[in-house]
């Protein structure tokens, strides 16, 4: 653990200070280096997160050693939430908020974050990888804390648009794992009021204009719920009415955007039956969704583990919804 002020003073994944509230750049590189840093970092609040624990978690970076030839990183213990940013030579004017998995027990730096952010922004796509805080770490607001961060991030992102060559009405959220509950949640609760309003773009709507989730958690009831993902979120046995109200499926607005969901059968960490209860409940709201299921894929394949398994074309699969919804 870390106190209050040390926090304040700097933490960055390496790079830069994160409790800034607009970006910094940093050195830039072209957007198809598959190796390239962020090209900047956002803090996604001024000073210290709302509901902050007395003594904050300490940030520590792991790097998972399992043979790949790709970096497998994770972040635990988020202190500091923000987002790297991985702009386009070229931006097209679309932007996609990623939201990496980890069991809400920690945050997937490169499979599910960097990976994508890089294949986003070599195709003109303006990518921003969240790291949010972690909802059993002793936040004020518990369980609304991951989504309180996403909603504040589609807000930086919409009062900086122009700043970042963005259309506005083109920011779309990609969540995978517990990260797709995460993006689950802002797609159908954007509308919830988890903070306190801080400044200005905090009247800016976190409506996401389209969501994909990729191998999701969704039900945080049995058997369907992820046991690690449904323990740190709400808790060793929590109440009916409060797995509902944390389920996304059980809450899809009728505003709710556009979806594109995708899942391995072969998943045998997160029921493929979580994306086929987030499919049932879209369509009884009578709204848009694209659903692609695959024999084989397991889970947490993200970019680096896809090759050679069927779900290997999942990324143009969803590019080419992305274009036909004129998101992407």
């Amino acid at each position: 653990m870390i106190d209050r002020r040390s926090a304040v003073t700097g933490l960055g994944l390496g790079v830069v200070s994160a409790t800034i509230a607009r970006a910094v750049p940093v050195a830039a590189a072209p957007a198809g280096d598959l190796h390239a840093e962020p090209s900047a970092w956002v803090g996604l609040w001024q000073g210290l997160p709302p509901g902050s624990p007395a003594r904050l978690p300490e940030e520590r970076i792991v790097a998972r050693l399992d043979g790949l030839v790709q970096p497998d990183r994770i972040m635990q213990d988020i202190a500091v939430p923000r987002m790297a940013v991985f702009r386009p030579d070229r931006p097209g004017g679309a932007a996609v908020l990623i939201v990496p998995g980890g069991g809400y027990r920690h945050v997937v730096i490169d499979k599910e974050g960097f990976e994508m952010g890089r294949w986003l922004a070599a195709r003109g796509i303006t990518a921003f990888v969240l790291f949010y805080r972690l909802p059993h770490q002793g936040w004020t607001a518990g369980p609304d804390v991951p989504l309180a961060d996403a909603q504040r991030a589609m807000r930086l992102i919409r009062r900086d648009h122009a700043a970042y060559a963005v259309d506005p009405q083109r920011v779309s959220v990609m969540g995978f794992s517990a990260g797709g509950h995460v993006a689950a949640s802002l797609a159908t609760s954007f509308a919830r009021a988890t903070y306190a309003p801080a400044d200005a773009a905090d009247r800016l709507p976190a409506r996401p204009d389209a969501a994909a989730l990729i191998y999701p958690v969704i039900a945080m009831r049995e058997p369907l719920a992820h046991p690690g993902s449904r323990e740190r979120l709400l808790g060793a046995a929590p109440l009916a009415e409060r797995e509902t109200a944390y389920s996304p499926d059980r809450n899809v607005p009728v505003d709710a955007p556009p979806f594109f969901l995708l899942h391995a059968e072969d998943d045998h960490v997160v029921p493929v039956g979580n994306a086929l209860a987030m499919r049932d409940a879209i369509k009884a709201r009578g709204l848009a969704v694209d659903t692609h299921l695959y024999a084989a894929g397991g889970h947490g394949f993200g970019l680096s583990r896809a090759p050679g398994k069927p779900v290997a074309s999942w990324p143009e699969v969803w590019l080419a919804w992305a274009r036909a919804m004129g998101i992407a």
